[in-house]
């Protein structure tokens, strides 16, 4: 359930805001809060992420999600991984848009 995408995505967010709750985490990725949760613990459980709880003025009780070393390391190497997915897929819709473009040129006689 947790794809490349989704852990690039937590993690590259985590690292940059550490404080982020679950709530803000699910509106910024796009899902459940429910989905989140279960991310997360994911991360936990595989030693990528640590939880630390602190105190701050807003909340009484809140969490701070840190990468681990080995959530450094698994974060280069996803988004290695879905970068190369993303090249892929832009080359994908690179063709399609070339092979659209002949077929309107062709059938209007124009150059889009």
């Amino acid at each position: 359930m947790l794809t490349d995408e989704y852990r690039y995505k937590i993690l590259k967010t985590v690292e940059e805001n550490p404080e982020i709750s679950q709530r803000e985490l699910a509106k910024e990725l796009g899902i459940s809060l429910g989905k989140t949760n279960f991310c997360l613990k994911g991360l936990i459980e595989k030693g990528l992420l640590k939880v630390s709880n602190f105190r701050n003025s807003k909340n009484k009780l809140a969490y701070m999600y840190l990468l681990t070393p080995n959530g450094i390391e698994a974060k280069a190497n996803v988004t290695l991984s879905f970068l190369k997915y993303k090249m892929h897929e832009y080359e994908l819709l690179q063709v399609e848009i070339d092979e659209l473009r002949r077929d309107i040129s062709k059938n209007k006689g124009i150059d889009a």
